[in-house]
């Protein structure tokens, strides 16, 4: 008789990696007007991570790759999917995903990469767990990589604090255990699309002489605006996310936020009234790494903290777009 039973999708394994390389708010201190104080005190940054020349968004994530494939125990040749989370590929194309299927030696896995700024570790998570438990596929690689670095103004004090480079990776399995996704929501409103953007480089501005005069290919942010909105999307999709997931608020157990400033997340923490030591952070030391933010934080916690069955962790992020989203982990 057929098994009509829908598998789980569930995160087995996870990795991250940060470039050597720090940049500390004293090094910011010698290039813009600013300082520590002012840094600490607005966002909570005390260091981020910076890549080295020659050190691209595909090396980083072939880095956390490598880890999460370990601690999954699966190879890359089981691997039937990966996708990749980045709003700075190596190129434009061919997608960064097909260079680290490569890189991997995963020649039997389709590659894609998935651009949701911020929130894209939620949105490949989604992906992931409906491609899963539709039964298309059995192992999923999730990476998501950032060299910001390469599109922030070191001269912009109000940008070039706040960012930092990084990845992290999850493999998304059918079998074996580790932690259920028992919901994501999403959601994106496209009409705030200029309140954090990169104006040029693509077909709207091709790359000219008076794009780069003007400092049109670094990223560009009104701080203020992107504020007001994260803390109250955030806080819908995880109250959302927790609902559908059949939970209450009072059961999870850890809140791993994107790490995009201190005060967002304080002010998240509080709306659900979680206190800050169930609040995982990582911020003072790696500022934000968008796409990657997210994934760094759940590796640190599940290798840093006795994670064990019936635990419940909420991630939630915020990014351009606008986009954003949670979801729901549980440890089985």
């Amino acid at each position: 008789m057929q098994n009509f039973n829908r598998p789980t999708a569930k995160i087995i394994g996870t990795g991250s990696y940060v470039p050597e390389k720090v940049l500390t708010n004293q090094d910011l201190e010698k290039m813009v007007e600013t300082s520590d104080e002012w840094i600490v005190t607005r966002t909570g940054m005390k260091e981020r991570r910076i890549a080295r020349p020659d050190e691209f968004t595909s090396d980083m994530g072939l880095e956390a790759a490598k880890k999460a494939l370990e601690a999954s125990k699966i190879s890359p040749e089981s691997l039937d999917l990966i996708l990749f989370a980045t709003l700075t590929p190596d190129y434009v194309f061919p997608s960064t995903a097909c260079l680290i299927q490569s890189q991997l030696g995963a020649m039997k896995a389709a590659a894609v990469d998935v651009q949701a700024a911020c929130t894209g570790y939620l949105y490949a998570l989604a992906m992931a767990k409906a491609f899963i438990e539709s039964g298309i596929y059995k192992n999923i690689l999730i990476v998501a990589s950032e060299k910001l670095s390469s599109i922030v103004n070191y001269q912009d004090r109000n940008t070039c604090v706040l960012f930092g480079d990084g990845a992290s990776a999850a493999v998304i399995s059918s079998e074996g255990q580790g932690f259920a996704i028992r919901d994501v929501s999403l959601g994106a409103d496209g009409e705030l699309a200029q309140l954090l953007i990169l104006p040029a480089g693509g077909s709207r501005k091709p790359a000219s002489r008076e794009t780069v005069d003007c400092n049109l290919h670094y990223l560009q942010m009104e701080g203020k605006e992107v504020f007001k909105h994260a803390v109250r999307r955030m806080e819908f999709a995880s109250k959302e996310s927790i609902e559908k997931a059949g939970l209450k608020e009072s059961e999870i157990s850890w809140l791993v936020p994107h790490q995009a400033n201190m005060r967002i997340i304080e002010a998240l923490a509080k709306r659900f009234e979680v206190p800050m030591e169930k609040v995982f952070i990582t911020i003072h030391k790696y500022g934000n790494t968008s796409a990657s933010s997210l994934g760094i934080a759940l590796d640190e916690l599940i290798r840093q903290e006795s994670t064990q069955k019936g635990d419940n962790i909420l991630l939630t992020a915020f990014g351009a777009g606008l986009t954003w989203g949670a979801s729901v982990l549980s440890y089985e």
